[in-house]
């Protein structure tokens, strides 16, 4: 990110504080995301942009080396075998700049999300019936 900018309060601020190459990785991205979970809210979280259904649904940020994608510790487990490629944690995962961007397995990740998330706010809706 820019060290010149304030914090970014938009995602698109965020994305705007990168080089053009980086801008380009981040919007595929947003866009990947988007149509995975067409109703999933933008929102940036800890300073980077962030997509809310039912709760967090899944963060990314750009890094100098790489981007770092934050489906939540089940996001990470239920795709450790294609992710086992890839630097990751509990909950995160870091896709390196110089290599290609898994698009494919990021719309995966955030569809598994969608459908966690959803499950869960339904259950929790019935049993406060």
């Amino acid at each position: 990110m820019n060290a010149s900018a304030a914090s970014p309060n938009t995602i698109d601020a965020y994305i705007d504080s990168f080089p053009n190459d980086v801008q380009d990785i981040l919007r595929k991205i947003r866009k990947i995301i988007n149509e995975a979970a067409p109703d999933a809210e933008e929102a940036t979280k800890y300073q980077i942009p962030t997509f809310v259904l039912n709760g967090n649904l899944v963060h990314f940020a750009a890094f100098t080396k790489h981007i770092g994608f934050y489906p939540t510790p089940s996001g990470i487990e239920q795709f450790k075998d294609a992710l086992s490629a890839y630097k990751s944690a509990k909950g995160s995962v870091q896709f390196p700049l110089d290599a290609p961007i898994p698009y494919s397995l990021i719309k995966k990740i955030v569809m598994f999300r969608v459908k966690e998330n959803r499950e869960k706010a339904a259950s929790k809706a019935s049993k406060r019936k």
